[in-house]
């Protein structure tokens, strides 16, 4: 079982208060002599030190971002840079809440490994101080007999850095802001104003315009928030390279996902070339919309976020299949919180074609269906893991089988769930709810690893023949 451990964090910015307060706090640290500047920093990387990779850079990084406040930057020493850097620093226990809702893909390195082994990669939510989640990851090895043996957590933790914006596109832009419904006259004169590919500096630049116009424009504020949301959901990561999985904490890092990064579905892409690419597409929350945001590397260290576009991208919880079905990329998603819908598009961040494929038609799902993550290739069909939601709002698994050509023609169901919540698994932070991101087969047996009440992660494993039959019969 993956628990949730109150030890591991990672540093963040933190500034005490207001503007004022930022000075006051710079200003008495100013006045002290270099010998208590290095008695105290001393003390604080003593006590730290060992928590942390790298605490020196979170301190310069973090000294940065109040340099300005400084006069005279030029004069301070390295050691009062840093200890200004402490106080401007906070650690965050990003999994203190719970660890839960994973997914799982055959990991890009199955170098040195025995016969009928596989290394395994997983994606796991992690929540903290605050209800914010973000994105961890786990690796392990799942041998010849479906054993699982999953690596140590590392006892260090960092973010990845964040590089840059893309420019964006123009119309892109206006036809997304017209799929959230945020499109106004006000959004169009600012439209307006800008070039067809413009930077944020060029959209600060028009907003910062438009908010000197008398009068004001009309909701102003809330669109300005809008534009600046969307605006920033499009950027770089640059993960640190050859360290653990485990150290790696994709945590939000631009205002649209401030209130969290949720239930991204890991998907092992194979392209009509042989080509294979890492899409993860997770929920991103900044408290006023939600955004479905697509993660896209070929090697975990750079990592590119965008957003998903198209009237169907709406909702949460879409799940990519792992490759072109007849030329087309082809998604599984809920797109009105009740049933299931099969999407196609010939682009994989475009998506404005969809037809209703699975209803509730159990108890057990009576309230709503969902997908557990991205459809297993099998020979009898795609595997599509789907939950359900029935009496006391319980969360069950099954499963139904997809025509391997013809996805949107379903084979077979299971009438009755495969994985319910057991009294041990009952109790959390969400109860009664067992619920997948993601799942991977490995020679004769599904690994289905599963969330337990939104507070722990299982796994759970089926014979793969068994549930074919079953659902082919």
């Amino acid at each position: 079982m993956f628990a949730s451990d109150a030890r591991r964090v990672i540093t963040r910015l933190f500034v005490p208060g207001s503007e004022t307060h930022v000075r006051a706090l710079i200003g008495r640290i100013l006045k002290l002599d270099e010998l208590e500047v290095s008695r105290l920093i001393g003390q604080v990387e003593q006590a730290f030190d060992s928590r942390h990779y790298d605490l020196a850079s979170a301190f310069r990084s973090h000294y940065d971002e109040v340099a300005t406040y400084i006069e005279n930057d030029d004069a301070i020493s390295e050691d009062r840079r840093l200890l200004i850097g402490a106080y401007f620093t906070k650690e965050y226990s990003f999994e203190s809440a719970a660890l839960f809702n994973p997914s799982m893909v055959a990991h890009p390195d199955q170098g040195g490994l025995p016969s009928g082994a596989v290394r395994f990669l997983m994606s796991l939510r992690a929540t903290g101080e605050g209800h914010v989640s973000s994105i961890v990851f786990r690796a392990g090895v799942i041998d010849g007999s479906g054993d699982m043996i999953v690596d140590p957590p590392s006892p260090y933790a960092r973010s990845p850095e964040l590089l840059k914006h893309h420019p964006n596109e123009k119309q892109t832009f206006f036809l997304k802001l017209i799929e959230m419904g945020a499109y106004n006259n006000t959004a169009g004169d600012l439209l307006d104003r800008l070039p067809d590919r413009f930077t944020d500096g060029d959209l600060d630049r028009a907003l910062d315009e438009m908010a000197q116009l008398e009068p004001p424009a009309q909701r102003f504020e809330e669109t300005a928030r809008d534009l600046r949301w969307l605006a920033r959901s499009d950027y770089v990561l640059k993960l640190p390279a050859n360290r653990c999985p485990s150290e790696i904490v994709i945590f939000p890092a631009t205002e649209n996902e401030s209130r969290g990064m949720e239930d991204m579905r890991l998907v092992r892409f194979t392209d009509d070339d042989g080509k294979v690419c890492y899409y993860g597409i997770y929920t991103a929350h900044n408290g006023f919309r939600s955004l479905p945001q697509l993660l896209e590397t070929e090697d975990f260290h750079y990592v590119q976020v965008t957003p998903l576009h198209g009237k169907y991208v709406q909702n949460k919880g879409q799940a990519l299949f792992p490759r072109k079905i007849n030329g087309w990329y082809v998604m599984i998603a809920r797109l009105d919180g009740e049933n299931l819908y099969l999407m196609r598009s010939k682009s994989v961040r475009f998506w404005n074609e969809a037809e209703k494929l699975q209803i509730p038609t159990h108890p057990w799902e009576y309230v709503q269906i969902g997908n557990c993550g991205p459809p297993l290739e099998t020979p009898k069909g795609w595997l599509l893991l789907t939950h359900g939601v029935g009496p006391m709002r319980e969360y069950c698994i099954g499963a139904s089988l997809l025509d391997l050509q013809d996805p949107s023609r379903i084979i077979g169901q299971t009438a009755e769930p495969i994985l319910v919540p057991t009294e041990a698994e009952r109790d959390g932070y969400v109860p009664n709810v067992v619920y997948s991101c993601g799942s991977m087969i490995h020679g004769d047996r599904v690994i289905i690893p599963y969330a337990m009440a939104d507070s722990a992660t299982g796994v759970a494993t089926v014979a793969l023949a068994e549930l074919l039959d079953l659902l082919a019969g």
